[in-house]
């Protein structure tokens, strides 16, 4: 039967490194290599680390860290696990520091790659501290007047119950209020660009409200621009896509299977169209090459000659916190 293969794009950008390993080699009159110090470790916490938490600068811990090793002065509590693979692969996402190595591969192996690593992995670590509080700070209010990114500019929430709405906009569940984007052009420069999304609900409405409807207006927009940008990319590759779904995956920005399947996160949405049109043909060149390899990426050059600056937007900007 034929085996689909499926390939995704992480918040983060880079695949995880992987450092290749032998198998050991018994050598006659030879001291063993010094093992490091390992540090003992806790149980892991019964939740995963939240944005919301301020990580201490003394110490990183891995919501599932099984174990724990001092690097450049820091204790770093990491996820440990085996799996038929040839290689020690590193990864550092939101939770922290996972490791994964070969079956046959010594502890003693894999705590000396994670030292060679030390410098690599500390400056990943503070970078995701230093974005999960730059994400904080932009956490979105549901409330009447807030404020959040929408293609990459800001729009003011209203709460208009008066209104008369002239599209069901954001109904895609009827008991839903209505949602309207207004723009602004302005007199003499005045309110120019402002954008104002009216939501048919009262001064009283909730926060979860007032969330449900925005959040479903915008995946609303975001399945009609995915769709129409897909169109638009797909002849140029000389590809076919098959069926759309959104996600709202908390590691991937999409995905894309050989059977022309695709799932695009519909909180790129927020971004500015150039990077959603990124990430589109990002999947579309799976299509074609169903790999990261050379090849791969300039297929996607060929579509979008900047892709390496867009692709850094997403790694920085990231989006902001519901």
């Amino acid at each position: 039967m034929h085996r689909l293969y499926q390939f995704t794009l992480d918040f983060f950008g880079a695949s995880p490194i992987g450092i290749p390993v032998v198998a050991p080699v018994k050598h006659l009159a030879q001291a063993p290599s010094p093992i490091p110090l390992l540090l003992p470790i806790a149980s892991a916490p019964a939740q995963p680390i939240l944005p919301t938490q301020t990580q201490v600068l003394a110490s990183f811990s891995h919501p599932r860290a099984t174990r724990s090793i001092c690097l450049k002065g820091l204790t770093i509590g990491y996820e440990f696990k085996r799996g038929k693979r040839l290689t020690i692969g590193f990864s550092v996402g939101p939770d922290g520091l996972a490791v994964r190595a070969p079956k046959w591969v010594p502890l003693a192996d894999v705590d000396t790659a994670v030292l060679d690593k030390a410098d690599w992995i500390v400056k990943k670590l503070h970078e995701s501290q230093a974005r999960h509080q730059r994400l904080e700070s932009s956490r979105i209010e549901w409330k009447d007047g807030a404020s959040l990114p929408f293609l990459g500019e800001p729009i003011t929430l209203v709460l208009d119950s008066c209104h008369a709405f002239l599209e069901p906009g954001a109904a895609i569940k009827k008991s839903l209020p209505r949602v309207e984007l207004f723009a602004f052009s302005g007199q003499n420069g005045e309110d120019q660009g402002r954008q104002e999304l009216h939501i048919g609900l009262s001064s009283s409405a909730s926060a979860e409200q007032i969330r449900d409807a925005v959040q479903a207006w915008l995946m609303r927009q975001a399945k009609s621009l995915f769709i129409e940008r897909l169109n638009h990319f797909a002849p140029a590759l000389n590809v076919q896509w098959r069926k759309l779904s959104l996600s709202n995956a908390s590691t991937r920005w999409g995905s894309a299977s050989a059977d022309g399947s695709l799932r695009l996160n519909w909180r790129l949405i927020h971004f500015k169209p150039a990077v959603i049109d990124y990430v589109v043909v990002h999947e579309l060149s799976h299509l074609r090459v169903m790999d990261h390899s050379p090849l791969f990426w300039a297929t996607v050059a060929a579509i979008v000659p900047d892709y390496a600056v867009l692709r850094g937007q997403l790694k920085i900007e990231g989006m902001p916190l519901l």
